[in-house]
């Protein structure tokens, strides 16, 4: 399965992911959410942020099933979901992920036609800190 590429702005999003919370980057002058990390506010421009706990709770925005073809390791898996996921707190906040039925269970753990637009989902997160989605 391929890993995240981790860049300097983001590589404190993984920190928190790994030890199983979902924080997001948010501005310290103005206080905007934002997502992907970045060096600047593009609200207020100011280069100053810090990272917020999230409730980790969200809903089903979008989703997609992708068809092959698809590399070895998630070929394997097919038919699986890649979700969109609206954050609770943070509605402009669109995280991407898969639906599964418990932390670090496979991709196909959740058929595609059990996947519902709106439906109230919540984070859980792989052993090598991946979130992942569940229904709740």
């Amino acid at each position: 399965m391929l890993s995240p590429v981790v860049d300097p702005e983001g590589a404190p999003f993984w920190r928190y992911a790994a030890q199983g919370e979902l924080r997001i980057q948010a501005c310290a002058d103005c206080g905007e959410l934002r997502f992907p990390p970045r060096p600047c506010c593009p609200h207020c421009h100011s280069f100053a942020s810090e990272w917020r706990r999230m409730s980790g709770l969200g809903r089903i925005w979008s989703y997609v099933v992708p068809h092959p073809p698809l590399l070895p390791d998630y070929a394997a898996q097919a038919p699986y979901n890649v979700i969109v996921v609206e954050l609770a707190e943070a509605p402009r906040i669109r995280l991407v992920g898969n639906l599964v039925s418990r932390a670090g269970a496979a991709l196909d753990s959740v058929p595609p036609d059990r996947v519902r637009i709106g439906a109230k989902v919540r984070v859980v997160f792989t052993d090598a800190g991946i979130p992942q989605w569940v229904y709740g």
